[in-house]
């Protein structure tokens, strides 16, 4: 199979050489089939659908080198001259360094990434390589570790209990700046049991950015009949529903370095704009807090994002809308955090016999700067609503108020269906 045939700056080190013994099949882990296909070909997908040109250097066991030829042919179709299969090493930290090897001379930015998290989404691609781009440090995903951690004794008997705050449950891909991955593993001496770990001890800076829980890796039979369920299709309904939600806040005025802005209503429908809350001055935009950033006018946070989300699914199930159901003349919603707004409408909407499909946000604005925590704001807003939320982020080349840095718009859209 022929190396990229442009010239890439960004490659991916797919490693799919692990004999998959825990999975108990009887195969290499990447060439069991996941809902019909191998998990190596799943694990592709993710990176073809990258808008930036990838090199992908793939890394199995020497006896399976043809038939992952013949996965990644038919995965990446026209994008095959991109793909390299080379033969991996005893170990792990082995198999990356033959991938290492297989690189084009013009790739600036290495991710290693694990066959086995096959239903690792773009935006976790697309987000490391954007942090190591504008850091120029390795990046790796992470989740928060939710259970209380113990420390144990040699005879399995608690002994202490570990700060949770300070730990991370980290994922791949990895990525690192190319000079600085190589020159890890060209003065390796140990074994580590991933990369960053291996950068961070040759002395190389290492950041933690949020993951996403779909980035599990496939160990066990377990696992893998998870990832099928991930995968199956949604159940047919006759009564799916679908609605829409837009809202638009003002930036606070008079902050320094910003032009001044008119306030605009909080909710879509009230006639006069809310007066605003002394904590306006903090920004509060898709469920997370922006410091240094000016606050948006409102009754309540000002968070249009949430906003726009509750009136599209308030729409959906013909609950009225935000202004109907979160007035400003109600005071339990006077500076209320998004956290409120997606709780109350999800209870709602359990309430009158609907259960949630999926949302998806579309954020029109000049500041905040919104890609690099776009992954940490849907698991946020996907844990408050309980259901999966997409944001992306876009401008408008400096058109209209929020191109003058006046203000935000979200637009919402969602899909809603009854619960039985």
């Amino acid at each position: 199979m022929p190396a990229a045939i442009l010239r890439p700056s960004v490659a991916v080190i797919v490693v799919a050489a692990g004999s998959g013994t825990r999975l108990g099949l009887g195969q290499p882990k990447a060439f069991v089939a996941l809902a019909g296909r191998p998990i190596l070909s799943r694990s592709l997908d993710a990176i073809l659908a990258l808008d930036t040109e990838t090199q992908i250097v793939v890394v199995v066991p020497a006896d399976r080198v043809e038939q992952a030829v013949d996965i990644v042919a038919e995965v990446a179709g026209a994008a095959v001259g991109y793909a390299t299969v080379v033969v991996g090493g005893e170990s792990r930290q082995a198999s990356v360094e033959a991938g290492l090897a297989a690189l084009a001379d013009s790739v600036e930015i290495v991710l290693v990434h694990d066959a086995a998290r096959a239903l690792t989404p773009t935006a976790q691609f697309a987000a490391i390589i954007d942090e190591v781009r504008e850091t120029g440090r390795g990046a790796v995903p992470g989740l928060p570790v939710s259970d209380t951690i113990k420390r144990t004794d040699g005879f399995g008997r608690a002994v202490a209990t570990v700060d949770r705050s300070e730990l991370s449950a980290v994922q791949t891909p990895q990525g690192f700046p190319r000079e600085h991955v190589q020159r890890a593993y060209e003065f390796a001496a140990d074994e580590f049991t991933d990369d960053a770990a291996l950068v961070s001890a040759a002395g190389f800076e290492v950041a933690i950015i949020h993951g996403d829980p779909l980035a599990f890796k496939i160990t066990t039979a377990w696992d893998l009949r998870r990832a099928e369920q991930e995968l199956a299709p949604a159940p047919e309904h006759r009564a799916w529903r679908t609605g829409v939600g837009i809202d638009a806040h003002a930036f606070v005025t008079g902050s320094p370095g910003h032009p001044e802005a008119d306030a605009s209503a909080e909710f879509v429908g009230t006639p006069e704009p809310a007066p605003m809350p002394e904590h306006a001055e903090e920004l509060w935009l898709a469920g997370l807090f922006w410091p240094g950033e000016r606050g948006l006018v409102g009754h309540s946070d000002g968070d249009a994002v949430v906003h726009a989300i509750c009136d599209a699914l308030l729409s959906a199930s013909g609950l009225g809308d935000l202004g109907s159901v979160f007035g400003t003349s109600d005071p339990r919603f006077a500076g209320a955090h998004g956290d409120v707004f997606l709780r109350h409408t999800a209870a709602l909407l359990a309430g009158a016999g609907f259960r949630i499909a999926n949302v998806s946000v579309q954020l029109v604005t000049n500041r905040p700067r919104f890609s690099p925590r776009r992954l940490e704001a849907q698991a946020v807003l996907s844990a408050q609503l309980g259901a999966p939320v997409t944001v992306s982020a876009t401008t408008t080349d400096g058109l209209g108020f929020t191109g003058r840095n006046e203000g935000v718009v979200a637009i919402a859209s969602c899909v809603v269906h009854p619960a039985q």
